[in-house]
């Protein structure tokens, strides 16, 4: 507006500066400045020490009059001072140039005061930084020092013990994790456990019946006869012992393989390996009065150990012949989808009682463990069975045969060579 009021102004001077600025009234401003073209004042509305007909050579004038609008503002000791100067032209000719400047305290105040505010609520925040950071340390340590604690409690074996941590961060997941892997060890410490004492009266059956087959031969007068079938008992009982041990190692075999997770594979034909066990068992099941029906089909080959197949279906065929009747019958059949090949091991036995079949695979289960010793059975054949497919990818069930005796079914996937 200042600008504005001296553009009919030709040449300034003290006079028509005056006379300009008592039109335009009173600009509200500490300081007003004027100059000409030479920088040389020709007004000053400082009250004090004006500076009239002197050089005014502030920054914002020389360059104003070199045809720039300059405008500056900074707050310092409280207060916002605020200077600005233009060019004052006539007809697009440089006549001079026009200075303002105030000094405003209240709005420094102001100011002075949001500072004063943000500085002490920044002080709070930090206070109460620190004080959240204190406790959320103490709390944690507190938590882990809870799950260090509980640690040492399951290397002393309580692995019944549990961490109880509330909340849904990463400290409460694992406390989760760490109580379910304390249920794992529990698991796994009871099957342990009970695999102990399994094997320790399974074992401890045989070896009885030799102590007593051979204290009745040292203390008691026999003819010959007698201590020649007394002597076929003992060595009897020693080759169910053997062999009850060899399953057990077999199967703490199967286990380290399941924790290494690693094991080799071949291309194996359930038909041809199943027709070699019924070769290989045919002497049995004719001592027997067994009758075995092979029904096998060619060209049906899965991705494991032939060793493994061999073993499973031999133990399998071994079971049927075992716990058949005499006069009784043992089929071997597959069935074979475009993913999936089904063994089928069928035979005309006792069969399995229904509450029985969800034990039929526990180690050392028997239904009848009468027959099953008089059988020279252990309860550890159909547990190896099982335990070998679950680790080549297969599955296996059991179920009655309406017509009586029993049908096992172990599928595995099938593996094409083409």
């Amino acid at each position: 507006m200042v600008v504005s009021g001296f553009s009919h102004t030709q040449e300034l001077s003290a006079d028509a500066v005056g006379k300009v600025l008592a039109q335009l009234g009173d600009f509200n401003v500490r300081r007003l400045v004027v100059t000409d073209q030479n920088a040389k004042v020709v007004y000053d509305s400082a009250k004090t020490d004006p500076i009239l007909n002197q050089a005014a050579l502030f920054p914002e004038i020389v360059l104003a009059l070199e045809g720039n609008n300059v405008v500056y503002c900074a707050y310092e000791e409280n207060a916002i001072t605020s200077r600005g100067a233009m060019p004052l032209l006539y007809y697009g000719k440089l006549i001079g140039a026009v200075y303002l400047m105030e000094y405003d305290t209240s709005q420094g105040q102001l100011i002075a005061g949001l500072q004063n505010n943000i500085l002490r609520i920044s002080l709070v925040l930090e206070v109460v930084v620190v004080l959240f950071s204190l406790i959320f340390a103490a709390t944690f340590s507190h938590r882990m020092r809870r799950i260090l604690h509980s640690i040492h409690i399951i290397q002393d074996g309580n692995y019944s013990h549990k961490v109880r941590l509330k909340g849904h961060d990463e400290v409460a997941k694992l406390g989760a994790a760490f109580n379910s892997l304390t249920d794992r060890l529990q698991d796994s410490e009871g099957r342990r456990r009970q695999f102990v004492s399994d094997a320790s009266h399974e074992l401890k059956t045989p070896l009885a019946s030799i102590k007593l087959l051979s204290d009745s031969i040292l203390q008691n007068p026999m003819d010959e006869e007698t201590i020649r079938e007394f002597v076929s008992d003992i060595g009897s009982e020693a080759d169910r012992l053997t062999r009850m041990s060899e399953k057990l190692l077999y199967l703490t075999k199967i286990d380290m393989k399941k924790e290494e997770n690693a094991q080799e594979r071949e291309l194996a034909d359930i038909g041809q390996t199943a027709q070699r066990v019924l070769r290989m068992i045919a002497p049995v099941a004719e001592l027997n009065k067994i009758r075995l029906e092979d029904r096998s089909i060619p060209n049906c080959t899965i991705l494991m150990m032939e060793d493994d197949l061999y073993q499973i279906i031999f133990n399998l065929v071994e079971n049927g012949i075992k716990y058949n009747q005499p006069g009784g019958s043992l089929t071997v059949r597959m069935e074979r989808t475009q993913e999936e090949i089904c063994l089928f091991v069928e035979d005309t036995g006792v069969g399995i009682p229904e509450d029985a079949l969800p034990y039929i695979f526990d180690r050392f289960y028997r239904v009848d463990k009468a027959r099953s010793r008089q059988a020279g059975g252990s309860g550890l054949g159909l547990s190896i069975v099982h335990d070998m497919v679950l680790r080549n990818d297969g599955t296996i069930q059991v179920s009655r045969r309406a017509e009586g005796g029993t049908c096992f079914a172990v599928t595995f996937p099938a593996f094409d060579m083409e």
